[in-house]
């Protein structure tokens, strides 16, 4: 896949997590709240860029809005949901920052590739190492352990593809890789220096295969003409998250899994209809049962809060063209979806033995 179909790609996985409204950059970022001096930085990494590079001006076109609605949530107080966009955004933006630094301008030639790939990934060892299941214990709250659960896998997916992708492309393309796997080392670093207000007492969370199976096959039950050719877009970004779900839970890394669970079941909600049902009234009734159910019993539930956040920023900037679509598809699937996976695992019936296997290579997270 070139860069150029990739980021396409992104601008399609990105969609649920920004609107069409663009937002001022946070006012008052400073030092004191790392959150907000972090959103600042991009935004001005953004606005000071003038570079005319067509990846620049894609990744620019597909990441600006969604740092945008990172700076709209952050303003609105919703701080979850800031971070989770910035993680959104953070990931292109470094990797073009390390690929385009003038102050360690990289040779463009599959010899220099190699030597930093080599250099990289003596840095990167500790990084790249398959991360135990304990890697992120005393990360909190929740929705920051969960968003660096699921960065942590992908330092090693982006560094392992890079030499093989900048081979069969271009070394500019194995770079932009190997930003890629700096921008997920840093960001877990960041979300380790994070302390959110949550209380203390994090869920326990189990094994979610079978609702990760469960919804799988509700998006693949979806998946014929025309909706697999119109909307084929959605469908991958569906995809590509649940796969991340069913690859962290593997793992162990369960509230990474749990977050990514989530991310699918809001990408295909659309492609399901969830929410389509839910008339205007019953929104903000809806928003305060789950609000009341994530605020009781002293657990963190702010994986919970992560998507409450974002339904009442849909409502708070709904269009009236579109409506609260995104609020209603939370409440309606998301959030029964979270809470029931914190419930006991479900009987599984036996699955039937495999008739064929079918293996797809892919590049990472596109």
């Amino acid at each position: 896949m070139t860069t150029r179909r990739k980021l396409f790609a992104l601008a399609a996985a990105l969609l649920p997590l920004a609107t069409t409204v663009p937002a001022a950059p946070a006012a008052g970022a400073s030092a004191a709240d790392p959150l907000a001096a972090e959103i600042a930085r991009w935004d001005a990494f953004v606005a000071s860029n003038a570079s005319t590079d067509e990846t620049w001006a894609q990744i620019k076109g597909a990441v600006g809005p969604v740092l945008a609605k990172a700076d709209e949530a952050l303003l609105d107080g919703r701080r979850l949901l800031a971070l989770n966009r910035l993680a959104a955004a953070h990931g292109y933006l470094r990797a073009w920052q390390y690929e385009n630094d003038p102050a360690a301008p990289l040779k463009r030639d599959a010899e220099a590739l190699e030597a930093e790939w080599n250099r990289l990934g003596r840095e990167l060892a500790a990084d790249i190492a398959p991360p135990p299941p304990a890697a992120l214990v005393g990360v909190a709250p929740a929705a920051v352990r969960a968003i660096a659960e699921a960065a942590i896998p992908q330092v090693r997916s982006y560094y392992t593809a890079s030499l093989d992708y900048g081979r069969a492309t271009s070394p500019d393309y194995g770079y932009l890789y190997l930003g890629s796997a700096l921008a997920e080392r840093d960001l877990v670093a960041f979300c380790r220096t994070l302390r959110e207000p949550a209380p203390a007492k994090l869920p326990a969370i189990r094994s979610i295969r079978p609702e990760i199976d469960a919804l799988q096959g509700e998006i693949l039950a979806l998946y014929k003409p025309p909706a697999s050719l119109d909307r084929h877009p959605e469908f991958i970004a569906a995809s590509a998250a649940l796969k991340e779900a069913r690859e962290l839970d593997s793992a162990g890394l369960r509230y990474g899994a749990l977050l990514r669970y989530l991310d699918a079941s809001l990408r295909s909600a659309a492609l399901r209809d969830a929410g389509a049902g839910l008339g205007k009234d019953a929104i903000e009734p809806g928003l305060r049962e789950f609000e009341s159910r994530a605020a009781a019993g002293g657990v963190d539930h702010t994986i919970a809060r992560i998507y409450l956040e974002s339904a009442r920023g849909d409502v708070a900037h709904a269009t009236p063209e579109v409506g609260p679509k995104t609020a209603a598809a939370i409440i309606a699937d998301v959030l029964p979806r979270y809470f029931a996976a914190l419930d006991p695992p479900r009987v599984e019936s036996p699955r039937p033995p495999p008739e064929v296997t079918v293996t797809l290579v892919r590049w990472p997270y596109t």
